[in-house]
């Protein structure tokens, strides 16, 4: 019930099982109340397919206990458990609760098969082809979602296995981003670059700084417009690592290629995250994750 954005939808779910409840209460007794007028031989004096005659007999005693015993299940219920707006019950139940509870109990049997390798190199655990067997399905929960099952990524999402690495591809690095996750933040440049045809003619700029196809003419007039983002992208456009700023040399493009995506870049800059995994992950499983994520761009090095 505390995960309603609105109190309006926590008070009216409560009030309607309230009316609920009561209903069935009222129900009960206008039933119990109601008396049908029977004849001499205890019928209703409705007869169906010629012979079928329905009795007045009373309710059954056990059906009607039976029906008070699920209305007072359904109110200790509410005592007991959440379902009363944002009462979390006497036994502090919840959803979340359950869950962190039935996670905590795996990691602990977990940790036996996890133990071998936490004494290990990433490197050594990138050979272990038990730990990559591990790593694989660690890989394919929390992370193919966004890298796909492949790891090669997509628009917007890193490929893993080449060797450019926004924040540097050891394996502490890949460790740190992985526990810590990150933020990448490329603000919009377009008032310090100049004007919309500024803006374009850096764009051929960077364009060229890989050898793409471009406008030299426009990529000549676009170099000294550069200078507003040699400052995380370097003046030779080779990127800095210590701040993850994409090195624009290498013709590997995470956002998409051609004068308009640059275009777009530059003027309205970009924020991507990746998001931290350690209050997800166990330290011994992000351990196995970072080798066989490392194990990607060093394949020669690792078991696959």
């Amino acid at each position: 019930m505390s995960d309603f954005t609105s109190n309006f939808w926590s008070v009216y779910v409560a009030g309607m099982t309230f009316i609920g409840i009561l209903a069935c209460l009222l129900l009960l007794w206008i039933t119990a109340r109601k008396k049908v007028v029977s004849t001499s031989d205890n019928t209703t004096g409705h007869v169906w397919d010629e012979d079928l005659t329905e009795m007045n007999n009373p309710m059954p005693r056990w059906w009607m206990w039976m029906f008070v015993l699920t209305i007072i299940f359904a109110l200790g219920y509410l005592v007991a458990y959440p379902g009363m707006g944002k009462y979390a019950g006497m036994f502090g139940w919840s959803q979340n609760g359950e869950y962190d509870a039935e996670v905590a109990k795996a990691n602990i049997e977990l940790e036996p098969l996890y133990a071998r390798f936490t004494s290990m190199k990433p490197e050594d655990v990138a050979r272990d082809p038990q730990a990559m067997a591990i790593g694989e399905r660690l890989f394919m929960n929390n992370c193919a979602q966004c890298h796909g099952s492949d790891a090669r990524g997509g628009k917007g999402f890193p490929n893993l296995t080449d060797t450019d690495w926004l924040h540097g591809g050891s394996t502490e690095k890949i460790h740190e981003t992985l526990e810590k996750g990150r933020i990448g933040n490329m603000p919009p440049m377009a008032a310090a670059v100049g004007t919309p045809e500024d803006v374009r003619n850096v764009a051929h700029y960077v364009l060229s700084l890989s050898g793409s196809p471009h406008d030299s003419l426009r990529a000549s007039l676009g170099k000294p417009k550069f200078a507003a983002c040699a400052a995380c992208h370097g003046m030779d456009g080779k990127g800095n690592q210590g701040i993850g700023a994409p090195n624009l040399t290498d013709d590997i493009w995470l956002h998409g290629w051609g004068e308009d995506a640059i275009t777009a870049m530059i003027n309205n800059g970009k924020m991507n995250q990746m998001p931290a995994q350690a209050g997800k992950l166990t330290p011994a499983q992000i351990d196995v994750l970072t080798a066989y994520v490392w194990g990607f761009s060093n394949q020669k090095n690792a078991v696959r």
